[in-house]
């Protein structure tokens, strides 16, 4: 160790100023990080850095040394992670001295929270295997970390996702659900064809609920001729039954009839190439190939880690001043249905209580008819109580849940020129959406206003293909967040609304204010999910704004309750004091749905003028990412 930590003290200065830290794939951790030597993992790039502060903090190093601030450069290739890397309080840097990990100039790091799976063959005709699907599925042994086999839900071949097997080959073939019965927690639907009715572990229902989805592991199933009743396993199984919103299962013939669905998880249902099976008490991957590919030499990955990066400090004493620079973020998980399901209830939020309340009201808000408990879907990347941390044409790929999460106590932080692609969840969370412990309905005013997200910008990133695990969550979501500006990003190909601002469906004035929603474009959005905007506000907002924002293209899928419940800009229950001004969208298809006082709508269609929307989306010199290039 003395050696490294002489070696540290040698550095010189990269032309700027900064002293280098250079990490390889190829690299070793006993070597010196420079360039011809340079270590083999991140978390020893960040000791060397931020050992050479602390020893510049108590004379053993000069402070000229790292005056210009110190650079972790990464090679390129993929890093597998056993630990998600943590940025912590020492390696801040300051406005002068920061921080920085980026790529090597021309190279492509990545940060994979993901496992690669061992050597494929030919599965034959293995027991349950459709016929249809023998002689052309694959098998591999499951992934092991620690000696323990890894639990998943996603997997990737050759850098795209795979399918989990399920009851139909496309999504607009979904069956309608029959009948419900919330006393007794049932579900009644089509007879499936499926042979282990009597050991359905680990089958799941997936259900599509008007804005968001629900996910339950079936307990067990029972068929009577040409119908079957379904139960579910528990903490979901009571969620499902007893929340109200979203609908459990709509049964009016006015809004579509009964809620969609699908089986998944089960080797009867591998019979579409794309699809995956994961026998877990055999300890084998079921694999059927997508055409050209070639399984002797195709690579698979599967997610291990569900956070890749925590930046992460204290009220107290926050983490700051570091920059992130051309790196990618890929294979984060999301175990959270398969070990108790998933009921949203909005932008992907999970409940973990919801019912109605007879008689209505509550001390805060006397017309209250049910009330709401929620938990947070983690995030790939997560940032905590940091400040002046800037993520700079960065990747986040292949997520399970969330992109990245700013989840509390953050500040003064950017996101720019980035690409979120193929995310579960949302690609960007923001703020407070309520904790486990506050009930979704009450304002947020904390005590210390330092637990807030505020002061953030979110510009020019292209978010494209996210909400593909949890349908209902969003483009770019923000909860009880002040002063954040989010402005010319791209938001395409997204399940429900592109952009989501607000939480707590109140007029009561909180905590959240002076948001700026200005110069984004979106379109091509809810492929899956109807009752959605474009745009989407919720609650007081005072001082927000949005702004010259170019909308348009909207999916129509064919199966969603109400197909005509759809909009290009949308302020919900609560939405006050904001102004919404020069959006260009075809039409004037607006929804104010209770909204409170002061509102502004000003100039808003397809008359707005042209050079508005010229404007909007990413800059010039962000543009050539569209083309997923830096």
């Amino acid at each position: 160790m003395a050696a490294s930590l002489t070696a540290v003290l040698l550095w010189t200065a990269a032309a700027a100023g900064a002293v280098e830290v250079w990490v390889s794939p190829q690299g070793a951790d006993t070597g010196s990080g420079s360039r011809d030597a340079p270590l083999a993992t991140l978390r020893m790039g960040l000791y060397k850095a931020r050992e050479l502060r602390r020893l510049a903090a108590v004379g053993g190093a000069k402070s000229a040394d790292i005056a210009g601030g110190i650079r972790i450069i990464l090679r390129g290739g993929t890093y597998w992670l056993d630990e998600p890397a943590f940025i912590r309080p020492e390696d801040s840097g300051t406005a002068e001295s920061p921080t920085i990990i980026e790529a090597a100039q021309g190279e492509k790091p990545t940060l994979s929270g993901g496992i690669a799976l061992g050597r494929w063959k030919p599965a034959g005709k293995a027991p349950g295997l459709p016929k249809a699907a023998q002689g052309k599925v694959w098998v591999t042994d499951a992934p092991t970390a620690g000696g323990r086999a890894v639990d998943f839900r996603q997997l990737w071949v050759n850098g795209k996702k795979a399918i989990r097997a399920r009851s139909v080959s496309s999504i607009a073939d979904m069956q309608h659900i029959l009948k419900v019965d919330r006393q007794a927690e049932e579900l009644w639907i089509p007879t499936p064809k499926l042979q282990n009715f009597g050991h359905p572990a680990p089958l799941e229902l997936f259900i599509h609920q008007m804005w968001e989805v629900a996910i339950l592991r079936v307990k067990s199933m029972t068929a009577k001729g040409d119908s079957t009743v379904v139960r579910f396993y528990q903490p979901e199984s009571r969620l499902q039954f007893l929340h109200p919103w979203p609908p459990a299962v709509i049964q009016h013939d006015s809004l579509g009839g009964n809620s969609t669905f699908f089986l998944a998880n089960a080797l009867e249902l591998l019979d579409t190439p794309g699809e995956w099976f994961y026998d877990a008490r055999a300890g084998k991957v079921f694999y059927y190939p997508r055409a050209g590919e070639d399984m002797s030499a195709a690579q698979a990955v599967a997610p291990c880690l569900d956070v890749i990066l925590r930046v992460e400090g204290t009220l107290d004493r926050p983490v700051s001043h570091v920059q992130i620079k051309g790196v990618g973020f890929e294979h984060a998980t999301w175990l959270r249905p398969s070990q108790m399901g998933h009921v949203p209830l909005q932008a992907g939020m999970y409940l973990i209580d919801a019912y109605r309340l007879q008689p209505q009201g509550t001390p805060e808000k006397p017309s209250l008819e049910n009330q709401a408990w929620t938990g947070r879907m983690a995030g790939g990347v997560t940032v905590r109580n940091a400040s002046n941390i800037l993520f700079f044409r960065c990747k986040f790929e292949r997520m399970a849940a969330a992109g990245l999460d700013y989840v509390e106590g953050t500040r003064y932080n950017t996101v720019e020129g980035c690409i979120f692609r193929d995310i579960g969840g949302s690609a960007i969370q923001v703020g407070s959406f309520s904790d486990e412990a506050l009930e979704d309905h009450l304002a947020l005013n904390p005590a210390d206003e330092r637990t807030l997200c505020r002061d953030e910008r979110i510009a020019n990133n292209l978010i494209e293909d996210c909400a593909n695990e949890d349908w209902g969550a969003v483009g770019i979501a923000a909860g009880f967040v002040r002063s954040v500006t989010i402005e010319h990003n791209e938001v395409r190909d997204v399940s429900y609304s592109g952009i989501s601002v607000g939480w707590g469906w109140s007029k009561a004035i909180s905590a959240m204010r002076s948001n700026r929603i200005h110069a984004n474009h979106v379109h091509r959005y809810a492929k899956y999910m109807y009752d959605v905007s474009a745009i989407y506000t919720l609650s007081a907002q005072p001082g927000t704004s949005i702004t010259e924002n170019y909308v348009h293209d909207i999916y129509s899928p064919a199966y969603v309750h109400d197909r005509h419940h759809w909009f290009y800009l949308y302020t919900d229950e609560g939405s006050s004091y904001i102004t919404v001004k020069d959006n260009w969208c075809p039409s004037e298809k607006f929804l104010k749905n209770a909204n409170g006082p002061g509102n502004t709508w000003e100039n808003n269609g397809p008359e707005v003028s042209e050079e508005i929307v010229k404007r909007a989306g990413l800059q010039e010199e962000f543009r050539e990412i569209l083309n997923f290039e830096f």
